[in-house]
């Protein structure tokens, strides 16, 4: 009797186990998915404040995503915004105060057009930056985040 009834529970484990690979494995596919580009990786430019200007380097890359890493080496605490520039599709990002000797990191996607880097300070030059058509997708760059 006792082989009987482990016999009976078995099947039902087994029916159970079935059914319910049956519904996760429908679960999601409506097989609309399209598998979209990546977007550009990231690239890191960098921004220099000095009592006279801000300097951006490189001054000229494509649109998609930009880490700005800011060092402020003018006597003063900076405020730096980083916008687009007469652009239709525009963008603004802005720091908190950068103390003098200390550095700051913006993330922005920027849009091809015209772009400036300035900070609060009028008699600080802003430095503008030219930015062109998007760069080429990272969907087959290994290793990205």
């Amino acid at each position: 009797m006792e082989s009987l009834l482990h016999i009976k529970m078995r099947r039902i484990v087994a029916a159970v186990v079935g059914a319910a690979s049956l519904v996760v494995a429908g679960c999601g596919s409506s097989g609309d998915y399209k598998n979209q580009a990546r977007p550009p990786a990231p690239i890191v430019v960098t921004a220099y404040i000095s009592d006279d200007g801000v300097s951006v380097s490189p001054d000229k890359f494509g649109a998609g995503p930009v880490n700005l890493v800011i060092t402020n080496q003018s006597g003063a605490a900076q405020q730096v915004t980083f916008e687009s520039d007469g652009s239709a599709a525009g963008f603004t990002q802005q720091t908190g105060p950068i103390n003098p000797r200390d550095t700051a990191t913006l993330k922005a996607d920027i849009p091809q057009g015209n772009a400036v880097v300035k900070v609060s300070a009028n008699s600080i030059k802003a430095a503008r930056i030219r930015v062109g058509a998007e760069r080429a997708s990272a969907q087959n760059d290994l290793l990205q985040p």
